[in-house]
């Protein structure tokens, strides 16, 4: 196959900040039970604007990000456009389930490339597929440890239902890559399927909305949903593992009443209406560890909680930033809400959402939508 690289051209910055392996200790002039909040929410349209493109790849969703080195940090896409923007419209454009974004250096004059495959008609296609050969892979969280990078790996298949939401997740898997300095081409990539994740028409239960490093640990941060009961309310559940055990998967623990057990029948909720798609950070200037979601998902409602330590106890949400598209347009829903420390100093947090329409037309109509769109928050204590 060969590879599309869409190359924005500008000036390669350095930034001296590390990307994950900040200090987690603790001050003890900041008592546990203080209160952290939110002092303000601003829009980013200069960091929007790096992701703006009218040629190739033209927008996508999903936008985790995985810092590989203070130089280096990747972007995770899921369905991603590819075409052309003229006119404030998408023409002669496709979707594809998932992309790579390559930023070296960070801040405004950053390099930043887009990478996806290309089949042999000449057509783009996503870069990570199934290797059992079932349906399509969203990307997840990842983290980089050892020279290795960790992805993890939403398995969809397509359903009869013929709107936005025809599809149904039926699996979760582990990507290991061995060579993620390389081009994304040309990744090396071990699919492993977690053995804990369960999809069926009772309960689904995966692992992989947002990872957090802590330490020689890694802290994994799933999802718990009951779909027997009227209300639905998917609850935020966590396990941790060593960091250079997180492809053994006999060496996770999961969080159960105060304890880390070995088996994950058990969980403990630690957050209740949260989305499939969220992020965990910690902010050494206030030591605090940060949850950023939409509420229930698909929410014009950013909503943050916080903690003194990965396992919570969480406090209530309040809410960071109402994400204005919803009321501009009945069709738009917003999601996807989640944090980005490479693009943020120790006090704050720079968190990407994405607004989407319930009619597909208007998607490739109006090419406002589907961009990850950025906000800092910035804090305070109570």
């Amino acid at each position: 196959m060969k590879t599309i690289l869409l190359v924005i051209t500008a000036s390669l910055i350095l930034c001296g900040c590390s990307p994950d392996e900040r200090r987690n200790t603790r001050d003890p002039a900041i008592p546990n039970d203080q209160e952290l909040s939110v002092s303000s929410a601003a829009p980013m349209p200069e960091l929007n604007a790096r992701f703006e493109r009218t040629e190739g790849w033209i927008g996508a969703d999903g936008a985790y990000s995985a810092a590989l080195s203070a130089e280096r940090t990747l972007w995770l896409f899921s369905d991603t456009w590819v075409g052309t923007v003229r006119n404030g419209s998408r023409t002669n454009a496709t979707i594809i389930n998932n992309s790579i974004g390559v930023q070296t250096g960070n801040g405004d004059n950053g390099r930043l490339e887009f990478v996806f495959k290309q089949r042999e008609d000449g057509s783009p296609d996503a870069l990570i597929t199934p290797a059992d050969g079932r349906g399509w892979f969203w990307l997840q969280a990842g983290i980089e440890h050892r020279g290795k990078l960790y992805v993890f790996l939403s398995q969809v298949e397509k359903t009869a239902d013929p709107g936005v939401f025809g599809f149904r997740h039926i699996g979760q898997w582990l990507g290991v890559i061995s060579n993620p300095y390389d081009n994304p081409a040309s990744w090396n990539i071990k699919q492993q399927k977690l053995p804990f994740a369960i999809f069926t028409g009772r309960r689904h239960l995966a692992f992989g909305a947002a990872v957090l490093r802590k330490g020689e640990e890694i802290y994994v941060y799933g999802t718990d949903d009951d779909l027997t009961v009227p209300v639905r309310n998917r609850r935020l559940v966590v396990a941790k593992v060593p960091s250079a055990d997180l492809e053994h998967f006999s060496r996770w623990r999961f969080y159960y009443n105060g304890d880390w057990q070995s088996g994950s029948t058990k969980l403990s909720p630690l957050a209740d209406h949260v989305a499939t798609e969220c992020s965990v950070t910690y902010l050494p200037a206030f030591q605090r560890y940060v949850l950023v979601y939409n509420e229930n998902g698909l929410s014009d409602r950013i909503l943050v909680r916080t903690a003194a330590d990965p396992a919570g106890p969480w406090s209530t949400p309040s809410l960071a930033y109402t994400c204005p598209e919803m009321k501009q347009d009945a069709r738009v829903f917003c999601y996807a809400a989640k944090a980005h420390p490479s693009e943020a100093d120790d006090d704050e947090i720079v968190l990407s959402y994405v607004a989407n329409s319930f009619d597909f037309s208007h998607a490739v109509a109006d090419a406002r939508l589907y961009w990850p769109r950025f906000v800092r928050l910035n804090f305070r204590f109570e």
